[in-house]
């Protein structure tokens, strides 16, 4: 990305699932109801306060899928599209590489995914290493400006860090 304007990335942890081990697979387990609810009025007050994202990348996961559909409803994002490297376990460097051979345009971008891997990203982004002392909370938000014309590890800055109560 050789873009002369800084690019706004929001790591958005998916909302309240099912109780780990109340699904056989993992990776099948959904929000509730009451993560639903709450998603939904978040992505509503995201987007009175005018938020709108140019992609979004979502984990193939059902909950970080349901999250992101969400989003997109309430017109955060014209469509979600399903990210591999944000699966739990996910690798930084991945998303780094993809970043680096999108168009210029690209100046808000939303990533739906898991934790720890979300608050680790940050950190690194930021200070270049994880002390894992950033903890996003289920719908909670990340927000970072990435830098122009050098490495994104270490030199982003922080602009939001919100847990869900903060946004409602």
């Amino acid at each position: 990305m050789a873009s002369s304007t800084p690019t706004e990335v929001y790591l958005i942890r998916h909302g309240i699932a099912a109780e780990r081990g109340t699904y056989a697979d993992d990776t099948q387990r959904p929000l509730t109801q009451r993560g639903r609810v709450k998603t939904v009025a978040i992505a509503q007050r995201l987007k009175q306060w005018g938020l709108r994202f140019d992609r979004m990348l979502t984990s193939p996961l059902v909950r970080a899928r349901q999250t992101a559909e969400i989003l997109q409803a309430a017109g955060l994002a014209n469509r979600a599209e399903r990210f591999e490297p944000l699966v739990p376990g996910g690798q930084l460097q991945t998303w780094l590489d993809w970043l680096a051979v999108q168009p210029d345009d690209l100046r808000s971008l939303a990533l739906v995914g898991h934790e720890p891997d979300l608050s680790s990203w940050g950190e690194r982004l930021v200070n270049g290493e994880t002390n894992e002392r950033w903890v996003l909370k289920k719908a909670g938000i990340i927000g970072l400006q990435l830098p122009v014309g050098e490495s994104a590890i270490a030199n982003s800055q922080l602009f939001w860090l919100a847990p869900p109560r903060f946004v409602l």
